[in-house]
């Protein structure tokens, strides 16, 4: 009689780490001297400054064939707003131009105060519509885990200015909390999940619609009056004038947010499309993604990504700078970076050799394995081009020009570009013919939780 031998995995007991192990573990690093080398600098130094290749940072020119940027960098602060700070930094260069200014801010204020109430109605909005699903269905989980918070993506900045318009940063000026937006997330938060909870139980006991309409107002109007607190009432119009750096006097006279804008904003907004480099299998070229429930403003253009090769997307936004146009764009912005000089470099830090161990995964594995998303947004300003190819790329951040970069603007090299670099945005006009094509399909459906949708939700 034969019998089957059982192959199946017990985690809790097939692999305990015994006493013997350890053993070997501590007699194996003690006689690597390099290993002890490593722990007396590291545990007296950031492991960042004994890591860093410095033949890298003093062989890294930073100057730049095409410049766009002759302004000061903004601060996003103790907030998640990049991706409105880029935004309104790619929109207030053409502003400052037409008003003859050397220096001019939108209201980022204003913008997250739109975008916290749209995106709290949209919550809602998502909740209502799985009230019919378990409280552990990983979707509605999902959205309770992240019902709101600062970050946010391309498309959504565009809902936000046709719906409210802009204003200048002078009518709606920063905040504490705008710019430490910690403490007022954690109130809004409690008050939506609290708002999901009333919207289930209600829906649960057969309640019509008017009332979990009635409920879901309740919630709007405790949103609204915590958002007022921490930020400020958001103008409904407002008397604009100004001297231009010429010390020429100019008033426009009242006006409103949508009206400022349309005046204002002088690049077509309604032609911008994102595009990214996502290199997983389950992601073809060519093609066009969304997120599920990945949104700010119910009735809102949704999120749509078209996915292209590499070369594409340098190409294109290549082109972009030597146009005279800056390139909004999210990145994984954390591997090899030093902030204080301001560089990116795919192998600035040499973590292999301090560990003694190779860091192995690829673009797409990172993706698959959760070690890499989009994390922070920000803007090209240049290019350094040599024989037709970049080699270095010029980065305004929103950090602040004290103590992040030089003055706050960074240098990516191109190396870095390929490994963290996810997305950008730029006008349709600017693809081949059969990408632009491509915006026709129906888009490919990520689940929510997708690493493309990373921008947007909580780190």
């Amino acid at each position: 009689m034969t019998t089957t031998q059982d192959t199946t995995f017990d985690a809790t007991t097939s692999m305990p780490l015994t006493a013997e192990r350890i053993q070997a573990l501590r007699d194996t690093f003690d006689a690597d001297p390099t290993a002890r080398i490593a722990q007396n600098a590291v545990t007296r130094t950031d492991v960042n400054e004994i890591a860093l290749d410095r033949s890298i940072v003093t062989g890294t020119d930073f100057s730049f064939s095409t410049k766009l940027d002759d302004w000061k960098v903004t601060n996003q602060k103790r907030s998640g707003r990049c991706w409105l700070f880029a935004a309104l930094n790619l929109f207030r260069v053409g502003a400052m131009k037409k008003m003859n200014v050397a220096d001019f801010e939108f209201s980022q204020n204003y913008m997250f105060f739109w975008d916290k109430f749209e995106r709290a109605n949209y919550f809602l909005s998502q909740i209502l519509d799985t009230a019919d699903r378990p409280i552990d269905d990983r979707t509605v989980a999902f959205l309770l885990d992240s019902p709101i918070d600062d970050g946010g993506q391309w498309n959504m900045f565009m809902n936000l200015v046709r719906k409210h318009g802009v204003v200048p940063q002078a009518c709606m000026p920063e905040t504490e909390s705008s710019s430490n937006s910690g403490r007022m997330n954690s109130a809004l938060r409690h008050k939506l999940r609290e708002g999901a909870m009333q919207l289930r139980t209600l829906q649960d006991s057969g309640a019509d619609m008017d009332q979990l309409e009635a409920a879901r107002d309740a919630t709007l109007q405790t949103i609204w009056r915590i958002l007022c607190v921490h930020l400020g009432t958001p103008p409904t119009s407002f008397d604009w004038q100004w001297n231009d750096k010429d010390k020429e006097f100019h008033r426009d006279g009242e006006m409103t947010p949508l009206q400022f804008a349309e005046r204002y904003i002088d690049v077509p907004m309604n032609d911008y499309v994102c595009i990214v480099h996502d290199p997983r299998e389950s992601s073809p070229y060519g093609r066009t993604f969304t997120v599920d429930r990945l949104g700010n403003v119910v009735g809102g253009r949704p999120v749509v990504y078209l996915n292209v090769e590499m070369d594409v997307l340098k190409s294109i936004t290549q082109s972009v700078l030597e146009g005279g146009e800056p390139v909004w764009f999210g990145c994984d912005v954390g591997p090899h970076m030093e902030r204080k000089g301001g560089l990116w470099d795919r192998e600035l830090f040499r973590y292999d050799d301090v560990y003694g161990a190779p860091f192995v995964l690829d673009k797409a594995q990172r993706l698959e394995y959760h070690q890499s998303l989009m994390t922070h947004a920000m803007l090209f300003t240049g290019v350094d081009v040599v024989e037709g190819q970049p080699r270095r790329w010029r980065v305004e951040n929103s950090w602040g020009g004290d103590s992040s970069g030089r003055k706050g603007y960074y240098t990516m090299n191109d190396n870095w570009f390929d490994e963290y670099m996810f997305e950008i945005a730029a006008r349709k006009g600017e693809l081949p013919a059969e990408l632009q094509a491509a915006f026709e399909q129906e888009p490919i459906v990520l689940p929510a939780w997708d690493p493309m949708g990373s921008l947007a939700c909580p780190r």
